[in-house]
């Protein structure tokens, strides 16, 4: 029959009835030998190691100096000087979250999620779950920190160990500690992230406890989210394009006393941006600019983002000088949100200045750009400057032509009757891996088809249906 769990580690009155002779003597050459000579007078004085309770026990007598304990354990390791188990390992975690070591705690956490001892156990429990109640166990002899079980919190989330997470920490509430508030944050942008928006959100209940009926012991401990936690909430709902969910989670910030900074402002101004609402969004700026809160370039960027996708580019003009008077820089999202604008207002040159000053400065405007200023170019009967532009733009900006922009292209020349550009276009995208969609193969029989040419159109559209049938078999 295999242990169960807790007959494998040793009580607390066990873990001080090892020989103190043992004991004191491995701490005094520790403590007291120099760094080369106390290894191999330990491997000389026990050369048949130590018994995971020992350890603990040495381990205890050097917390004071974490780092001698680490190298230490890293000894016993090496020379394999201890067969380790939980009640070893949770000694040494508990020595260096009480001295605030996270990146070493952190990596011993998870060495003890794959230690060698595991095999013991019939692997139904899970390893986080049994780390954790060792460390409850050993909390108090340790002479340990609740920040232990953060960093426990935070190796669970390193292992994409969800659900033992939220049962930590649910576990934790229930002893009346909560983690920090920051960890919290974490847990809940990383369920938003894994299991989406609205699991999210019932985890950030959970974890705060907002539908418990708290005792006193727990109230007096209870951990309040703050505004980045609200912010994590309201991001994950807007990338969903659940807008209504963002002033929902914004009115739960605000009924709970918890200030928004900028970026909360941020999130809702974008929000009140996909609904149109534009007269909400200068509302919340001048909410924002009277609370002292000064706007930086994210905060910008929104404004300036809005205006332009309601065609007040010359607003949004406005704004980015009064960024620029702030001594707050722009960046490529303020470049991409103006051009864009322009493009949509039909002020093509402007659009077309501006990219070239933001090649000029560095900026990588997405690509996405690009197509709307050709797209633009080409709705205007100016395929030639469109053709300039992607030519300037791969010159300048490190831009990489892909497969809507040839095709808006091809599609301008065909329509002018410029069938020689439309095919050395079409060849140069061939070159580049881009195969002719349905759309560049209807604009060519159209093009071909006004120039009288049937032979051709009736060879294209054999080639479009051969072509049509080679991708519904790769389907």
């Amino acid at each position: 029959m295999k242990p169960t769990f807790f007959s494998t580690l040793s009580s607390n009155h066990d873990l001080l009835q090892p020989s103190e002779t043992l004991i004191n003597t491995a701490v005094s050459v520790l403590k007291n030998q120099r760094s080369k000579s106390r290894w191999n007078q330990l491997r000389s004085l026990y050369p048949n190691g130590f018994t995971p309770s020992e350890f603990s026990n040495i381990t205890l007598q050097l917390r004071n100096n974490p780092r001698l304990s680490l190298n230490f354990f890293n000894f016993t390791l090496t020379h394999k000087l201890c067969s380790h188990n939980l009640l070893s390992l949770c000694t040494i975690i508990h020595t260096l979250a009480r001295s605030r070591l996270k990146p070493q705690t952190l990596a011993l956490i998870e060495y003890a999620f794959r230690a060698p001892f595991w095999t013991n156990f019939d692997g139904l429990e899970s390893k986080p779950l049994l780390l954790f109640e060792s460390l409850v166990k050993t909390f108090r002899v340790c002479d340990s920190a609740p920040f232990v079980f953060d960093l426990l919190i935070k190796s669970c989330l390193n292992s994409s160990k969800i659900d033992d997470c939220i049962e930590i920490i649910c576990m934790l509430r229930s002893r009346g500690i909560y983690p920090n508030v920051s960890t919290c944050n974490v847990v809940v942008k990383s369920v938003s992230r894994i299991k989406g928006c609205e699991a999210g959100y019932e985890v950030f209940r959970e974890v705060f406890g907002l539908d418990c009926e708290d005792n006193d012991n727990v109230g007096r401990l209870k951990v309040s989210p703050n505004a980045e936690t609200y912010n994590v909430l309201m991001s994950s709902f807007y990338k969903d394009s659940l807008v209504d969910r963002v002033k929902e989670v914004w009115n739960e910030m605000v009924e709970s006393n918890c200030e928004p900074n900028c970026y909360s402002y941020c999130l809702l101004m974008a929000a009140y941006n996909e609904l149109g609402m534009s007269n909400e969004v200068e509302k919340l700026w001048e909410e924002m600019k009277c609370k002292g809160i000064k706007p930086d370039v994210i905060a910008y960027n929104t404004l300036i983002g809005g205006f332009c996708s309601i065609g007040e580019v010359k607003r949004a003009e406005e704004a980015y000088r009064e960024m620029e008077l702030s001594g707050i820089k722009s960046c490529s999202v303020t470049y991409e949100h103006l051009i864009t604008g322009y493009c949509r207002i039909g002020d093509l040159d402007s659009a077309n200045l501006l990219y070239i000053d933001a090649c000029r400065k560095h900026f990588r405007p997405e690509g996405s750009v690009v197509d709307a200023v050709i797209r633009g170019l080409c709705d205007a009967n100016m395929v030639s400057k469109g053709l300039d532009f992607m030519r300037c733009a791969t010159r300048h900006g490190d831009f990489v032509p892909g497969g809507k922009c040839y095709e808006l292209l091809i599609k301008g020349f065909c329509k002018e009757g410029k069938m020689e550009e439309a095919l050395k276009l079409q060849k140069e995208m061939v070159g580049k891996g881009y195969v002719p969609n349905v759309e560049i193969y209807g604009a060519f029989i159209d093009g071909y088809m006004k120039l009288g040419n049937m032979e051709l159109v009736g060879k294209l559209r054999h080639e479009m249906l051969e072509s049509q049938m080679q991708d519904e078999k790769k389907d």
